[in-house]
């Protein structure tokens, strides 16, 4: 039987990452990935295939939309959706390749097949492919098997009509009539794909809004501009059910006054979440806990389980199903393993949606901050006045910047807008170590770029912003 220093039960974000980190801290590892390559649900079917389309689909609209303002001329510009897919597959199995050079080159030993807890110390392999099975051995055990699409009975997902968004990325042709149930991140990227490409999108929510507890204003912003795009939204719209029919399928919503109302679609896609993926794993054999949610209970200053020397991070403990939350905890449970102080600050996660323009946040809404009584400033900047996003015809959208009113420290930051992903990184930078406003509005920032506007907004926060 071999044995390891740590065993790693899942190969997405936060498992190589973890690899990666052990090796480098002289340790020797094994990943376990049932899947025949690395990457989990982020690199195989979520995160990076979602942004390969968004990417082309893009490029599409713009040809369509924008070319002739810029004196480009361009006729009978037609989508390859096969070309589209091909170029997808390749970026995938790019990134993927990549996770396992990464293995190799840290002498991460791999494991083909599905991991199971006989013990605290030992994890059962078993291959499907090939129906062997063998036993390692292990000083510590880390689980990180992530997510899968949330399911349930009233749409019955067949792969055609009732899709989830690991079909969504993998269509053969652009539907006519797209419903997306769920306002949430992966909805809306993925109905922003098809959206672009000509299909009628409509998107059903049970709540009044979109983000959930995310900036009030800021979201009603964003959904402006999607409805501007063509996106119909139906919110406090209950899904009571999801049926084939014919060559698509009908789904039956009831407002809020009980309502009913039938939308007939080519294809309805189920976008109302993920849940952990722990199916398999033997949890209740060694006696893991989970949080009433179903999630892998963890002490959140080690993210040990209730088992000693079994550990769990990523998508199946709590907090927000992020890759990026998930390799930040991926490098400080083994820092913690290695007697470091491993620490991931959860009051700092970024969150982003990839549509056009993007949304971007960090740390705390205007709302919260009532609810927690907790006085503010807001510093607020207007993508319309940049010259670089005049240059660039980015004129939707704004920054908002939230900072304590008696400390000026700041609080949170949201960002509707082109490239919000990456404003949004300065401010996660500078919540990071608790810059105040101030801070931000007295660093040079170059010019012309989308970056003054942060700059205007910290400036705004502090009640003299010069472009306002």
């Amino acid at each position: 039987m071999k044995e390891f220093d740590i065993a790693i039960i899942g190969g997405g974000p936060a498992g190589y990452v973890a690899a990666v980190r052990a090796s480098q801290l002289k340790m020797s590892v094994a990943i376990i990935e049932k899947r025949a390559t690395l990457g989990g649900t982020c690199l195989n079917v979520g995160c990076i295939p979602s942004k390969a389309l968004l990417d082309s689909s893009e490029h599409y609209e713009n040809a369509h939309k924008r070319f002739a303002e810029h004196g480009i001329q361009a006729a009978e510009i037609k989508m390859d959706v096969a070309q589209m897919m091909k170029r997808k597959d390749k970026i995938v199995a790019e990134v993927c390749a990549g996770v396992d050079f990464l293995m190799k080159k840290n002498k991460v030993e791999r494991f083909l097949g599905l991991g199971s807890l006989v013990s605290a110390t030992e994890v059962k392999i078993s291959n499907a492919a090939d129906k062997s099975e063998q036993t390692i051995k292990a000083k510590k055990i880390i689980i990180a098997t992530g997510s899968v699409p949330i399911e349930i009975p009233p749409v019955p997902v067949d792969g055609k009509a009732i899709i989830t968004s690991d079909h969504a990325i993998a269509l053969t042709k652009v539907p006519k009539h797209m419903v997306v149930i769920g306002a949430g991140v992966i909805g809306l990227e993925l109905g922003s794909v098809w959206r672009r490409l000509g299909a009628k999108v409509t998107v059903v929510e049970a709540l009044p809004r979109l983000f959930g507890t995310a900036d009030r204003q800021m979201s009603n912003l964003a959904q402006r501009i999607f409805e501007q795009q063509g996106i119909e939204f139906l919110f406090e719209h209950k899904v009571e059910k999801a049926e084939p029919k014919g060559k698509g399928a009908v789904v039956t919503v009831k407002n809020s006054a009980g309502e009913p109302k039938a939308i007939e679609a080519d294809v309805v896609l189920c976008a109302i979440g993920r849940k952990p993926y722990l199916e398999g794993l033997g949890l209740d054999k060694v006696g893991v806990k989970l949080t009433e949610r179903g999630r892998i209970d963890v002490d959140f200053h080690n993210w040990q389980t209730s088992v000693p020397g079994v550990y769990a991070i990523g998508d199946c403990i709590n907090g927000p199903m992020l890759a990026h939350k998930a390799m930040e905890e991926g490098v400080a449970v083994v820092e913690v393993i290695a007697g470091q102080a491993g620490h991931v600050n959860y009051d700092v996660i970024p969150g982003v949606v990839y549509t056009h323009p993007e949304v971007a946040w960090v740390g705390l809404g205007e709302e919260e901050l009532k609810e927690k009584g907790i006085e503010y400033n807001v510093g607020r900047s207007f993508f319309k006045p940049n010259g670089r996003a005049k240059a660039m015809m980015e004129s939707d959208g704004q920054l908002k910047i939230l900072a304590d009113k008696k400390t000026d420290r700041i609080l949170g930051a949201y960002c509707v807008g082109a490239q919000a992903a990456q404003l949004i990184a300065e401010l996660t930078l500078a919540m990071e170590f608790g810059a105040s406003s101030e801070d931000v509005a007295r660093t040079c920032h170059a010019h012309p770029t989308l970056s003054e506007i942060v700059k205007d907004a910290a400036e705004s926060a502090g009640g003299w912003a010069i472009h306002q």
